[in-house]
């Protein structure tokens, strides 16, 4: 359980600190999702380097880019450890790609959020089980929604909590963190892909826009999967 007085600590503590205290309160049910992202490079550095019981984690939605599974496996052999993968539902995937087509994510917003929550929403649901908290890389500036989200909350839907320790970090906070202690990062980073997703559904983004405008950018609907919607 997460007191007033562990929370109030926890807003004080940088990352590395944070983590370390979580990893001691939780041993055996603290989890991070990662997507691979730079920030999310950054807690599996602090979680492995470290050596925090921390179970480590992935999604594998089938759509991913090549560069996702070449820094996974570059991320096993530096760490010398694994990252566990959960994929979606077989049958879950072949009836909405039978009943509605394999890009059916481009017609609708609704046939979109379906998509995610198939291969997202419910690997990460089966991720989660048994775990008291959830560690996230997410950043306030990253989006609108995320903006005001704090270091440590219940989630109430899944009965858990959640853990952002780089949620007051900026951006450039992160490249210096990658570049100081030697991170290894997607590739696609260099190419404009700042925020990437399944590959299908992300473009490269050019100076000025949003880190997150590459996401579903034929939507003009809230740039979120379902993961981290409140």
């Amino acid at each position: 359980m997460i007191s007033k007085e562990d929370a109030d600590i926890l807003k004080q503590l940088s990352a590395e600190e944070g983590l370390k205290f979580i990893s001691s309160k939780f041993p055996e049910t603290a989890v991070f999702s990662t997507s691979l992202g730079q920030e999310d490079q950054v807690i599996t550095d602090i979680i492995f380097r470290n050596k925090l019981p921390i179970k480590v984690f992935t999604l594998d939605t089938g759509r991913l880019f090549y560069e996702h599974y070449e820094l996974l496996s570059q991320n096993n052999a530096r760490y010398k450890t694994k990252t566990e993968v959960y994929f979606p539902d077989p049958s879950d995937v072949e009836k909405y790609v039978n009943e509605k087509g394999i890009n059916a994510f481009y017609h609708s917003v609704e046939n979109r959020k379906e998509c995610c929550f198939i291969r997202k929403v419910k690997p990460l649901n089966r991720a989660l089980e048994n775990a008291e908290i959830w560690i996230t890389g997410l950043r306030s500036e990253q989006s609108e929604n995320r903006e005001n989200m704090p270091v440590i909350e219940w989630d109430e839907e899944r009965k858990l909590y959640k853990y952002n320790p780089l949620i007051n970090w900026n951006y450039q906070q992160v490249l210096v963190y990658l570049q100081q202690n030697k991170v290894q990062e997607l590739s696609l980073h260099k190419k404009g892909f700042i925020s990437v997703g399944c590959q299908p559904c992300t473009r490269p983004i050019v100076e000025g826009e949003n880190p997150r405008a590459g996401r579903w950018w034929w939507e003009d609907s809230q740039k979120e999967c379902g993961l981290h919607t409140h």
